[in-house]
């Protein structure tokens, strides 16, 4: 499998334009795997996914925290 990496921009219409440099590599027709890469936000507030993942990270960071050798004895279980 072959990858090109190029910078591209979504439309109005909500689609990515190929340029002429990259469609030459591409057969007409031919099945290709996407993959899209974005900038992660800066600004101030996090956005819900943000939010969330921060609580799930702080959950489990919590949840290990207490863990001692005595509960290790619930592994065996």
């Amino acid at each position: 499998m072959k990858a090109y990496e190029f910078p591209a921009k979504v439309t109005s219409e909500g689609k990515i334009n190929l340029t002429d440099d990259i469609l030459k590599y591409l057969a007409v027709n031919q099945d290709v795997r996407v993959i899209i890469l974005v900038n992660e936000q800066t600004n101030s507030e996090p956005d819900e996914v943000e939010e969330k993942t921060d609580w799930h990270r702080l959950a489990a960071t919590q949840f290990f925290a207490d863990y001692s050798e005595e509960d290790a004895i619930y592994d065996e279980i």
